[in-house]
């Protein structure tokens, strides 16, 4: 586990290392296509800096907002909250998560935030709705086992650089071929030639390296999740049970996005655009359930 722990900090800082080069080469770019000159290069550095600083430190509060997610309350979600209270003993982690609650009848749960002490632990209205109180817990003790894997933190800051890097690379790419198509020869040799090339590189395939992140730190968390998960409760029924019904269920997620959707104990999209199930693949972000349930079979 502790192994693991260190990995995924190595892992954070090479994709934020890897966010802000590729941020930088586009926003120089985006630049250089105005005509800024010798300012090209503070701005790109300072626009990649503060978009990695705000990923860190803002990501979970980002990812609740783009959830719609509320506080969760003793008197609204006491179950919740008690079993909460009972695995923080068994986990052994020092401080305890914020719980916060999404309006969605899909059952499904995350956790997110920049390290332990400024945790957070989401789950649906359906999850809390459909799950007995050994699923419930399953669940709660499978995303505290990333809180103290630190997935959370790596999670959290590619949600938001995958956002980001989308976002950004989307409207330069309407920009080149309907913004100023017609940019005269001076205006194409303002600049590093070979940095522009680059810029236009990572600008094509900033789209396919914000998948590969998500890919990177999507499938082996759940596994081990999962097991962590059992370490606390030495209950694996409650977790099968609850990775079970998840599996069967087709309730749609009105709020998932693709940012955000390797975050969750179960992928949101459970539903094709036809309303059959989608396949599994092997560009999924998430393992398939079955091989999670046999794989937490063979620990009882």
């Amino acid at each position: 586990m502790y192994q693991d722990i260190m990995i995924n900090k190595i892992k954070t800082g090479f994709i934020v290392s890897i966010f802000i080069l590729i941020i930088t080469l586009i926003v120089y770019y985006i630049c250089t296509a105005y005509n800024l000159g010798a300012s090209a290069i503070p701005i790109a550095l300072a626009v990649s800096i503060v978009s990695a600083f705000s990923s860190y430190y803002f990501s979970d509060k980002m990812v609740l907002k783009m959830n719609g997610a509320r506080p969760a309350t003793v008197e609204e979600d006491r179950k919740l909250v008690d079993i909460l209270d009972g695995l923080m003993i068994s986990s052994g982690l020092k401080y305890r998560p914020k719980l916060y609650v999404m309006e969605s009848d899909q059952p499904n749960a995350f956790a997110t935030g920049r390290n332990p002490k400024n945790a957070v632990i989401c789950v649906t209205t359906g999850l809390l709705n459909k799950m007995n109180y050994y699923e419930l817990e399953g669940v709660v003790a499978h995303e505290l086992s990333h809180i103290k894997n630190y997935d959370i933190l790596l999670s959290a800051v590619v949600t938001v650089m995958v956002g980001f890097i989308v976002m950004v690379s989307d409207w330069v790419t309407r920009y080149m071929f309907w913004g100023r198509r017609g940019r005269s020869k001076s205006d194409r040799e303002g600049g590093n030639a070979i940095i522009l090339i680059l810029g236009l590189i990572a600008l094509i395939l900033g789209p396919i390296f914000a998948k590969l992140m998500q890919l990177a730190v999507s499938r082996r968390r759940e596994y081990l999740a999962d097991a962590t998960s059992v370490e606390f409760t030495r209950n694996p029924d409650g977790l099968i049970s609850a990775l079970q019904k998840l599996d069967t269920d087709n309730t749609e997620f009105a709020r998932a996005n693709n940012a955000t959707a390797h975050m969750f104990i179960a992928n949101p999209f459970k539903m094709s655009s036809n309303g059959k199930k989608r396949v599994r693949n092997l560009m999924s972000t998430h393992p398939p359930i079955s091989d999670r349930i046999e794989a937490l079979r063979k620990l009882k």
